[in-house]
């Protein structure tokens, strides 16, 4: 079971519109495949849970699992024990792999970039000037806290996990909703480079200092503290893929 305080959870298993609901259901199940919210042989909630944080018929949902288990990303099971599982992840993807997964959704990794840097400024200027309270605090000093402690083939769920969480924080559901997207796409993309333990360490100390800039209410540092963060992997996915 997803625990319900999981920000990524949360962003992802939120209602859907009733205008395209076996679309966007089909895109939740697999944005929650690719920010590790469920990982590779996790089980997704319940059919009745996930149909009810979803806002969809059972019907919709199973159809979207089905789609799903066509192409290869989930897999049933009967039984004690038994539901939707997603099935162990392929092997690396290579970067002409990625460019064509990017080139399949129209859009250029330059706008991509931008887009996820445009909106995460935003957030992080945002608290910076509205301020948090002594929980929003703690909740961010905990997240740093779990992602310094996770190793290679936990940290970018747990990575994820705070840039969303500093979305949520600033009380817009939009906003949250095309972080968690944005995310979703570059973690497709990060997929091609191996993380390193230098690279861990590296990113633990800018979300230090992040947290620091933003609990300060300087709002020009934490701009400055998000743009180092992420433009190591801007560069990095240049490098590969441009």
């Amino acid at each position: 079971m997803i625990p319900s305080c999981d920000p990524a959870a949360e962003a992802v298993f939120r209602r859907v519109r009733a205008d395209n609901a076996l679309e966007v259901t089909v895109e939740r199940l697999m944005c929650a495949i690719r920010l590790g919210v469920v990982p590779a042989g996790g089980r997704f909630p319940a059919e009745r849970d996930l149909s009810s944080r979803l806002g969809v018929s059972r019907v919709t949902l199973r159809e979207a699992i089905q789609h799903l288990r066509r192409r290869g990303h989930v897999e049933s099971r009967r039984g004690r024990g038994g539901g939707t599982f997603v099935a162990e992840p392929p092997p690396r993807p290579t970067p002409d792999e990625a460019r064509r997964g990017l080139g399949g959704t129209g859009a250029a990794l330059d706008d991509l970039l931008a887009f996820r840097r445009t909106l995460e400024t935003g957030a992080v200027v945002r608290l910076a000037e509205t301020g948090l309270t002594a929980d929003q605090h703690d909740l961010l000093d905990r997240r740093v806290g779990v992602a310094a402690g996770a190793g290679p083939a936990d940290y970018r769920r747990c990575d994820t996990v705070f840039h969303i969480t500093l979305a949520q924080l600033t009380g817009s559901e939009r906003t949250t909703a095309a972080v968690t997207e944005a995310r979703m796409r570059i973690n497709q993309l990060m997929d091609v480079a191996p993380l390193t333990e230098d690279a861990l360490a590296a990113s633990d100390g800018e979300h230090r200092r992040i947290v620091r800039a933003v609990r300060a209410r300087d709002p020009e540092a934490a701009r400055l503290a998000l743009g180092g963060h992420l433009a190591g992997v801007e560069r990095r996915l240049r490098e590969l893929l441009g």
